[in-house]
């Protein structure tokens, strides 16, 4: 698919101040080590994960996507009321309904004209949205939309903890499919997209293509679990990530060719990358598929995690915030997700509008010394 009249104003996220490092996690693990004799240090090792952060314990989805889209309106100084379309859009939501949207929309004071609902699409919910809003822009439905998500880890990673202490079955083979789970952390990330007569920034989305293999469905599969009773008792998830990852690459790759017809570009084209950061051996193989340059990628994955939905788009915000993109740069949103999907977002980057609320210097520092080495 390919847009003529659809502009990304702006990106912007929220980061979690709670740091969770991996060499605390594996101490929380420690019965589970112990028993399986297992090396301390082995989740960084084997993704990448330093450290992630999680939000204040009882804090919704939603709250955290006020304060982001918030932050995003400022930035770019859109009108709420021009709003025509606001999508929440993250794997975690507030309740199952309504649409988690609505609260988030009413707290924001945005037009009552929008069209509200809720995408889901696992790491690829807010790529999703942002599609669903590209397209109501170029068919002259709407002037702006918004597109938000905020994912929360804190229940995937305690009931996670408590499920491989507690279960005495457990062997070294069978906790493969839990290890995904300690890489998980959680964010906030919003995108704003405006069409010709509103862009002050002239930054064009292309458009994207997209491809998918539900063979692969049953590959990661996360759900709540309830008790007797119904009440909720804490959040799962089954991941076969070496199937999961070999899958998720295949398909970008056969996307990658559609991607380069479709936009006239080549891997050289291409002067920056923001890609859902999984682990270490999932970016490699990527890249290596792809014969994409390595250094052109804005890596978050080593400080925050697996961010699920969030995590191409905040490493956009914090890449594009860092000045990492210069103006002119053509830019590639790469996106692999379970199902599995693939997006390839297609950029032009112009103008990079000021943070309304900047990322604190220190922060920043962490990401940006990613790329020196």
């Amino acid at each position: 698919m390919k847009y003529e009249r659809v502009y990304i104003e702006a990106i912007e996220c929220t980061l979690p101040e709670e740091i969770v490092t991996s060499e605390e996690l594996e101490l929380q693990l420690a019965p589970l080590y112990e028993r399986l004799k297992l090396h301390y240090g082995r989740i960084e090792h084997m993704t990448g994960v330093i450290e992630r952060g999680l939000w204040s314990r009882g804090a919704l989805p939603g709250d955290q996507s006020v304060v982001t889209v918030d932050k995003l309106l400022r930035t770019t100084r859109v009108s709420r009321d021009r709003i025509g379309a606001f999508i929440h859009a993250s794997v975690c939501r507030d309740y199952q309904e309504p649409a988690t949207a609505c609260d988030v929309h009413r707290r924001l004071g945005l037009s009552q004209n929008a069209i509200i609902f809720d995408v889901s699409n696992a790491c690829l919910g807010l790529l999703t949205g942002a599609l669903q809003i590209a397209n109501m822009i170029e068919l002259g439905q709407i002037e702006a939309g918004v597109v938000v998500g905020t994912e929360t880890s804190r229940s995937l990673m305690e009931t996670t903890v408590a499920e491989l202490n507690s279960n005495q079955a457990h062997t070294r083979q069978s906790i493969k499919d839990a290890f995904a789970s300690l890489t998980i952390g959680s964010g906030s990330a919003a995108i704003a997209l405006v069409n010709e007569k509103l862009t002050r920034t002239g930054n064009r989305f292309l458009g994207a293509t997209v491809q998918a293999n539900t063979e692969g469905a049953a590959l990661c599969r996360s759900q709540v679990d309830v008790t007797a009773g119904g009440a909720a008792s804490g959040q799962t998830m089954k991941t076969d990530s070496e199937q999961l990852l070999h899958t998720g690459v295949a398909l970008a790759a056969r996307a990658f060719e559609e991607f380069k017809t479709t936009f006239d570009w080549t891997p050289e084209t291409i002067d920056r990358l923001f890609c859902h950061q999984v682990g270490k051996a999932h970016q490699k193989l990527l890249f290596d598929s792809l014969n994409l340059d390595a250094s052109k990628n804005f890596a978050t994955l080593p400080y925050l995690g697996n961010t699920g939905s969030v995590a191409l788009p905040t490493a956009a915000a914090l890449g594009i915030e860092s000045g990492f993109v210069k103006p002119g740069d053509k830019i590639g949103l790469f996106g692999i997700g379970s199902g599995v999907n693939v997006v390839l977002g297609a950029v032009d980057w112009q103008t990079t509008l000021p943070s309304s609320d900047p990322i604190k210097p220190e922060i920043m520092r962490k990401f940006t010394s990613l790329l020196e080495g």
